[in-house]
């Protein structure tokens, strides 16, 4: 195949210009991804006010949790399924603050997650975890499940498995 002389001309404009709009993809790629905010319970709540015929999945973990990260693609998938839905999954990470730019995001880029992630930043969890559920134990994961408009609030304190959070948002009536 023989290529134009035009385009042997400017093939190193043409590479040049193809490698920046890369690169550029991959600078707001991780942009998004680095955009977690710092949060606490207080704004989770406020957050949670915003949809009132929402359906939201808030689910607690951490990314030092095996169990948590083991279920973190069921929550991904569970959030694509519903996308055309007042559908919400919000992934509330437990980790410290100062471990956001060092673990979280860096976490959160590896795994690729889509969802919208939070990381709370409470530092009295007898206060607020009752907030949250009087039958949290405190454990990780726990997830609630929250319809405002159908005066729906369940909580589930452990992992699910696959296909589980389908079950359970049924069981529910969500």
């Amino acid at each position: 195949m023989v290529l134009p002389d035009c385009f042997m001309k400017n093939t190193p404009r043409l590479l040049k210009s193809i490698f920046t709009v890369f690169s550029l993809l991959s600078v707001l790629q991780f942009a998004a991804a680095q955009n977690v905010p710092v949060i606490n319970l207080d704004q989770l709540e406020e957050r949670l006010e915003q949809g009132r015929d929402t359906t939201y999945v808030v689910n607690f973990w951490a990314t030092w949790c095996s169990p948590c990260v083991k279920e973190l693609p069921y929550f991904e998938n569970l959030g694509e399924t519903r996308a055309n839905k007042p559908f919400k999954v919000l992934l509330v990470t437990l980790d410290f603050a100062e471990n956001l730019k060092t673990k979280v995001i860096p976490f959160i880029k590896k795994k690729e997650i889509k969802s919208e992630v939070l990381l709370l930043d409470e530092s009295n969890p007898n206060k607020w975890i009752p907030r949250v559920s009087n039958a949290w134990s405190g454990a990780i994961p726990a997830t609630i499940f929250i319809n405002k408009q159908k005066k729906t609030r369940h909580f589930h304190e452990g992992s699910f498995k696959e296909g589980e959070l389908d079950s359970k948002l049924n069981e529910i009536g969500l």
